[in-house]
Order: structure tokens, then sequence, then C-alpha cells
């Protein structure tokens, strides 16, 4: 595995886990509150941003303008049927999510919510490192590189995890700063 790869896997790291953050409530709508949501469309499982339009009007409501009006029930089902934890209420045209001010508990499950998914990610990050560092020995051991070599090559290795890391921490400041702001 090279430096270069390495890397690569590491920021898609943090791009996925900055993904995961998105889908924690903060207490204000949000439309990425719906990126995981899918519903049965015709026997197939489609993520619901594919057949709505979806906004928010103002900071505690979600509107779901599907494209097609047929599909108003079932996207209002999957709705239901997800860990989103909204109730949503259909008016025939369009699905609304009402966001109800958090309590002080839900903040503080939410924040540990995002400590989980951050500590994911520095697992991953760590475990990308790991399987670098054993394709370092493995170079080494078969003279591919030299002693001084695969020394360099593991500070580096090093220093990249520390930066991602770091990365996934701030990330993760971000969003507690944002569920526990009221």
């Amino acid at each position: 595995m090279k430096l270069a790869e390495a890397e690569s896997k590491m920021q898609s790291t943090v791009e996925a886990t900055q993904r995961a953050f998105n889908t924690i409530r903060t207490g204000r709508a949000n439309a990425s509150l719906l990126d995981k949501v899918t519903v049965e469309y015709y026997g197939t499982p489609t993520p619901l941003k594919s057949l709505a339009n979806i906004n928010t009007p103002d900071a505690s409501t979600i509107l779901i303008q599907p494209y097609d009006k047929s599909s108003l029930n079932i996207i209002e089902k999957a709705i239901s049927l997800s860990d989103v934890g909204l109730t949503p209420s259909n008016d025939g045209s369009v699905v609304r999510l009402n966001i109800p001010p958090l309590t002080s508990d839900r903040r503080k499950e939410l924040v540990k919510l995002a400590a989980k998914y951050a500590e994911e990610g520095r697992v991953a990050i760590r475990n990308i490192r790991r399987d670098a560092i054993d394709s370092i020995r493995k170079q080494e051991k078969n003279a591919e590189v030299s002693e001084d070599e695969a020394k360099d090559l593991q500070d580096k290795l090093q220093k990249l995890t520390n930066k991602y890391t770091a990365r996934i921490d701030e990330l993760l400041a971000e969003k507690e700063k944002d569920i526990s702001t009221v």
C-alpha cells in the first residue's frame, strides 16, 4: 500500500464520518437528516432524495415534495419506519416534518452518538494505518525498501494518521457545539 493510497482512504473515512454526523439532528431543520431514508418504490429500495424535492422553509420544518404524487403515502410510511425519530404529516401534496426542540437529555444522547461515530472513524483510520504498516514491513522483508526507507514511510504514515484523526476531532467538536446550542 502506497502512502497516497493510505491518505486517500483516510480522507474517505473522514468524509464518511462527516456524512454520519449530518444524519444527527441538531434541533434545526436540515435536509441531510433524511439522507439514510430509503423508500420501497416499485419494489426497489430508492433513496428519498431521488423521489422528492426536500427543502427547509424555516428552522423547524422539513418539506418533502414528491415528484410523483402517487408516492406520497409510501414516502410518509418510509419516514415513519426509519430511525429519524420524526412523525410525518401528509396534506395531500407534500409531507411535512416538524422538528421539535431538543430536550437536554436528548442533546446528551446525540452528543454520545456523535462521539460514537467519531470513534468509529478514528478506528477505521487506525486500521488503514495498520494495513499500510503491514505492507511496508512486507516490502522491507522482501528487500523492496531499505530499513531506513521503511522507518521513514512509517513516520510519514503516523503523521497522516495524526492529521486525519485530528480532523475527525475537529468535526466532532463542531457537531457537539451544534447539538448543544439551544
